[in-house]
């Protein structure tokens, strides 16, 4: 199978240079059930082969074992990729199933510090911070961020899930060159604010989820055709009445399909795709997957164009998406706009 060459971006004004599509590796040991080691390996090689540089991670995905799993390919191709892990999440040691938000400085230093040996690097290309503890002022975990940049163990910063004022007053302490939040033809709650303000910035757009955590490639109906410890099962979208009807809302996600002779992934990521041009900034999903096959299928679809008759048949879906993202949107940007 041939595959045309694929695009890249930069991740804000001075940012690494990527393909316009990255890689969410947090599947690969956590958060959607069992999983083969060597067939995602084989995800990581084939993705790089078709162009895809941009490789996110964090340390909560499985308390470290995705940054773990991810070191021996990091050292076969460090010079061609780029490697993006998160703080934030913390796992009390008496509590191993909980995460408690951290965002003041000596864990942020203790958090780098572990990601940095995990991953076996000696930098970060790009450093997150995960979620937003709203205790502790932005400015002052940024400026600890910043810190890290000058002292050589992190390249650049990038926020996840805050609002258009936390990026702003992130952005005067220490240029930020991409911010990551949930965006699909599911989740379009960013582009009321957070989109706007990061395109005035010069910000990148990294949009996790883009596949609505699979549900938009149809490979599930309801939470309760997926494998015990998969944690969509707890997620509002997926059970319910609200399973049934979001299932519905498909039907011009197919028709698009079927006119282009494409999956249902591949509309769906070619419509996040299009949102760079729609919104005047750099987009970068990361779509996530275990299998070489679903990455070339998903690099194809950065080359598919809808058109504006097609987008307006996929433009209403988000109105109409029953539930939420998750159970508790109060740490999300959604939940602090």
């Amino acid at each position: 199978m041939t595959h045309a060459p694929l695009p890249t971006a930069r991740l804000g004004a001075h940012g690494p240079e990527v393909g316009v599509q990255g890689l969410g590796c947090m599947g690969m040991s956590f958060g959607y059930g069992p999983s083969d080691a060597r067939e995602s390996r084989a995800t990581l090689e084939r993705a790089l082969e078709l162009g895809v540089t941009l490789y996110d991670t964090a340390d909560a995905y499985g308390a470290g074992d995705n940054e773990r799993f991810l070191a021996p390919f990091l050292a076969a191709h460090r010079d061609e990729l780029v490697i993006a892990t998160k703080f934030a999440l913390s796992i009390p040691p008496d509590r191993p199933t909980e995460r408690v938000i951290r965002n003041d400085p000596p864990y942020i230093r203790q958090a780098v510090e572990a990601s940095l040996k995990r991953l076996e690097v000696d930098v970060i290309d790009l450093y997150y911070m995960h979620r937003r503890d709203v205790n502790v002022p932005i400015e002052e975990t940024v400026g600890v961020m910043a810190e890290l940049v000058r002292e050589g163990k992190v390249k650049h910063l990038g926020l996840s899930e805050v609002t258009a004022a936390e990026l702003r007053a992130a952005h005067a302490v220490h240029p930020i060159a991409a911010v990551q939040s949930e965006w699909s033809l599911f989740s379009r709650d960013i582009e009321a604010k957070v989109v706007p303000a990061a395109a005035e910035l010069g910000v990148a757009l990294v949009p996790y989820s883009p596949l609505g955590r699979g549900f938009l490639t149809g490979s599930f109906a309801r939470a309760e055709e997926l494998t015990e410890g998969d944690f969509r099962r707890q997620q509002p979208r997926f059970t319910g009445e609200n399973a049934a009807a979001n299932a519905a809302l498909l039907e011009p996600v197919r028709a698009v399909a079927d006119a282009h002779g494409a999956s249902l992934a591949q509309i769906a990521l070619a419509w996040v795709q299009q949102r760079a041009a729609v919104h005047g900034l750099p987009v970068i999903p990361i779509p996530g997957t275990r299998k070489p096959g679903r990455v070339e299928e998903n690099v194809t679809a950065a080359a598919i164009r809808l058109t504006e008759e097609e987008l307006g048949l996929l433009d209403p879906i988000a109105e109409q998406v029953a539930g939420g993202r998750y159970a508790d949107m109060t740490f999300t940007s959604a939940g602090r706009e």
